[in-house]
């Protein structure tokens, strides 16, 4: 009997030493995931575009529909003029300013080139539906963004064939450089106590606080807790589709919209806006995309939107 447990014993441990060599082996082999991309996968992600203007798609666009399309597509984060709304990033603006302490980086002030415009409209933009834009809505959209940056005119048309002549006032001051990332030594013992490394922060140039004028000192008298305290979620979770309708969102300010939703019961509403939802007038996320947010961070914001003038 004594010798039978030796030999399970022997047997076990024999076991123990051979799995790890076993699964490190195993690990080793081909998964077998996936399939090698098709030519036609790999054109469908070849979307880039370089700044002599290859890989930009045939079109065209005029300064004159991009107007409108700017309007309806952009103005509400970026402002009707390219200012800026809110915290959203300025499109125009910002000349001579990359110097001074607080620079206000613009596409006419601080990008290198027009096809870096025309790329980032086609893949990010607009920022709740992106790649939802046609080539020739892109390249109308970028012309109007180049006419408010005065650096085309009115009468303008862009098309992929000119789109690389347009010479951006900042190209120049960008270049390779070849210098190494730091001067520092790499160190590989008596190192310094990484808790004791202190990182100062510097100006990060962001978009300035806008500051509160009287009209929201009112505004803010005439809501209640709830909503003053939903007006924060509002600006960064909700106003991007609930100022421009987009995807069939109501409106802020279209309170006959809201009223008629308001029917079927706030707790409807709020629950709509938590859960998301799908119907023949439009779709709503959950939580506005931003799961982040708490149930009360939503049904506040819910609040200011029923609330606000």
């Amino acid at each position: 009997m004594y010798s039978l447990n030796r030999l399970l014993i022997t047997v076990a441990l024999t076991a123990t030493v051979l799995l790890p060599v076993t699964s490190s082996a195993k690990d080793s082999a081909p998964l077998g995931i996936g399939t090698p991309a098709t030519n036609a996968e790999i054109a469908g992600w070849d979307i880039d575009v370089r700044p002599d203007g290859k890989g930009l798609p045939k079109g065209q666009g005029s300064v004159a529909i991009g107007e409108g399309l700017y309007e309806a597509q952009c103005a509400s984060c970026h402002g009707l003029f390219g200012e800026g709304e809110g915290r959203w990033p300025p499109l125009a603006g910002g000349e001579n300013s990359l110097t001074e302490d607080r620079p206000e980086k613009t596409v006419g002030s601080y990008w290198p080139y027009t096809s870096t415009l025309w790329d980032y409209i086609n893949r990010a933009m607009p920022f709740p539906a992106p790649q939802s834009l046609k080539p020739d809505e892109v390249y109308a959209i970028t012309a109007y963004v180049l006419y408010l940056n005065d650096l085309v005119e009115d009468d303008f048309v862009l098309t992929q064939t000119n789109l690389a002549s347009i010479k951006m006032p900042n190209e120049e001051n960008f270049y390779i450089d070849n210098r190494p990332d730091t001067d520092n030594k790499r160190c590989m013992k008596n190192c310094k106590d990484p808790s004791k490394i202190i990182v100062v922060e510097s100006l990060r140039g962001i978009t300035p606080d806008q500051e509160e004028d009287a009209s929201e000192e009112a505004e803010a008298e005439s809501l209640s807790e709830s909503a003053i305290a939903g007006k924060a979620t509002y600006t960064t979770s909700c106003l991007v589709c609930h100022d421009s309708g987009v995807t069939g969102a109501p409106v802020l300010s279209d309170k006959d919209t809201w009223k008629k939703r308001l029917e079927q019961g706030i707790d409807t509403v709020v629950q709509h806006a938590i859960t998301g939802f799908v119907g023949d007038n439009g779709v709503m996320p959950p939580k506005g995309g931003n799961l982040s947010l708490t149930d009360q961070q939503v049904k506040d914001a819910v609040q200011y939107i029923i609330e606000a003038e």
